[in-house]
């Protein structure tokens, strides 16, 4: 006997200016994610919020006055009550940053957020287990995403002056110390040779219009000469001598 399939509800709300994926970009992923982790679960709520929300929200539940990228706030359903496993708010410029960072799309970086959110929903806790929730969150990563981003587990582990280096098969890994300098120097010779090989086009003179000037006087057409005859008079005659 097959087991009926409960429906799953997603309730989307946006509070930031900026535009977030929506239900057709991450309405599959989050139905991927209830199969997989809360089969029970019919609803989960998602908002976008700017940095502003971010703060007051961070400040009001955990004591932190400050902004973040993702918070998850776990609903305890009672019994005949809506199984709805919670809400999962996420700062859409905190987000923009990040991907910006680490080089991924800002898609890329919503989606890893809301699977960070989703492992803290179904009752994970980074800050507390041995990184059973960092190693799961990888192995979502992996299987649910069309490529594969630079895992959470990566960003959260980083040290100061460490940067994210890709290989050859699409990977990235956090490299430190002299590879991290190394990373850094490759990376301004390949700039410097983009400004070399640039052409310095010089601006062209705009041409400079001449006014039209005086208009020409038409050359006045000569008047016909009339030559009058004049007309015989009466002879005179002289008295010779």
């Amino acid at each position: 006997m097959t087991e009926t399939k409960l429906p799953f509800q997603i309730d989307w709300s946006s509070r930031s200016k900026m535009r977030g994926p929506g239900e057709q970009s991450l309405g599959k992923l989050l139905h991927s994610l209830r199969d997989r982790l809360a089969p029970q679960a019919q609803g989960v709520s998602l908002t976008y919020v700017d940095d502003r929300g971010m703060r007051k929200l961070n400040r009001e539940h955990r004591g932190k006055n400050m902004t973040t990228d993702v918070l998850s706030f776990p609903s305890s359903a009672e019994k005949g009550a809506f199984p709805h496993l919670g809400d999962i708010v996420i700062s859409l410029p905190t987000a923009e940053k990040m991907a910006k960072k680490f080089g991924v799309s800002r898609r890329r970086e919503v989606e890893t957020l809301v699977i960070h959110a989703f492992l803290h929903l179904c009752g994970h806790d980074h800050e507390k287990d041995r990184g059973e929730m960092m190693a799961l969150q990888a192995q979502l990563e992996r299987e649910l995403l069309d490529a594969e981003p630079l895992s959470m587990s990566l960003k959260r582990g980083r040290k100061p002056g460490s940067k994210v280096k890709k290989l050859k098969d699409g990977s990235r890994v956090v490299v430190t110390g002299r590879a991290a300098a190394a990373l850094v120097r490759r990376e301004r010779v390949k700039k410097e040779k983009k400004v070399k090989i640039r052409k310095v086009v010089k601006p062209k003179e705009p041409a400079v219009k001449r006014g039209p000037g005086r208009p020409r006087k038409e050359a006045a057409t000569p008047a016909k000469r009339v030559v009058r005859r004049r007309r015989p008079g009466p002879s005179r005659s002289g008295v010779i001598g």
